[in-house]
């Protein structure tokens, strides 16, 4: 019998690295969730579709386009009676000319979901283009496209494991806002909220997905909470917010990134 043969180290290297992902994934979600110092969030554009019109919208980038963020997480810190004033710090990280690998198609297919997760991880580690530890930072992979009329970008994705976010978004000035809504949402969703929307016509679920769910009448709500990501102006009727501050951070979406600590 052969104790070290190929296969078997194969396996003990991946459950080794598995075993040292866990472990750092762990670290990053206790950095990330006790919020008694600010979360810094670095942006990373990317050209998403090759054109010129997109590498000219990516040039005239700055903080100013993403300030609405920091906005939205001081007014929520109030909100919740933070210890930090201030939970989320954006910066603006250095254009990156490589693309993230795509996910699988089958998100229901937990191996595959796995495999992408780590292969996401290693590539944003090559082509993160410093050397600041990333335990207590998210870093934002923003795909920028010109987008096609009637045709929807890819789906966004943020992630908890390595506190990654992958947005595709317009590069049109008109939608800036509304991209800094989407960024926002895959921020909450690397520290731990979930979607509060229905996948099937993304409309939001009540109570959960309503920014003021004890509202009488319930329609129409005047808010979008974040993690819903629309307004509902009636039960089968929801509207895109036009900027971050006709969004907030429900009481569900709060217990679960550790702002409510009580049940």
């Amino acid at each position: 019998m052969k104790v070290f043969s190929f296969r078997n180290i194969r396996v003990v290297i991946l459950l080794s690295a598995l075993a040292a992902a866990a472990i750092y994934t762990k670290e990053q979600r206790l950095n990330t969730t006790s919020w008694y110092q600010p979360i810094e969030v670095v942006i990373f554009p990317i050209n998403g579709d090759g054109s010129p019109k997109t590498d000219n919208y990516i040039q005239t980038l700055s903080l100013k386009d993403f300030q609405d963020i920091d906005k939205f997480f001081i007014r929520s810190a109030k909100k919740f009676h933070l210890i930090v004033e201030q939970p989320v710090i954006t910066t603006l990280g250095s254009t990156i000319t490589s693309h993230p690998p795509a996910p699988p198609e089958d998100r229901s297919a937990a191996l595959k979901v796995m495999l992408w997760s780590m292969k996401l991880r290693y590539w944003a580690y090559q082509n993160t283009p410093d050397d600041t530890s990333n335990k207590g930072r998210i870093r934002l992979y923003v795909l920028y496209h010109q987008g096609k009329k009637g045709q929807a970008l890819q789906h966004s994705l943020g992630l908890s494991k390595g506190l990654i976010g992958v947005i595709h978004a317009y590069a049109k000035p008109k939608q800036t806002k509304q991209n800094t809504i989407v960024m926002t949402h895959e921020i909450l969703h690397t520290v731990g909220a979930s979607d509060k929307y229905d996948y099937r016509n993304n409309q939001p679920v009540y109570p959960d997905g309503y920014a003021k769910p004890e509202q009488k009448p319930l329609y129409p709500q005047r808010f979008a909470e974040i993690m819903a990501g629309r307004i509902p102006i009636s039960s089968n009727q929801a509207d895109m917010p036009k900027d971050l501050r006709f969004c907030l951070v429900g009481d569900t979406s709060a217990k679960e990134i550790n702002w409510i600590t009580t049940p």
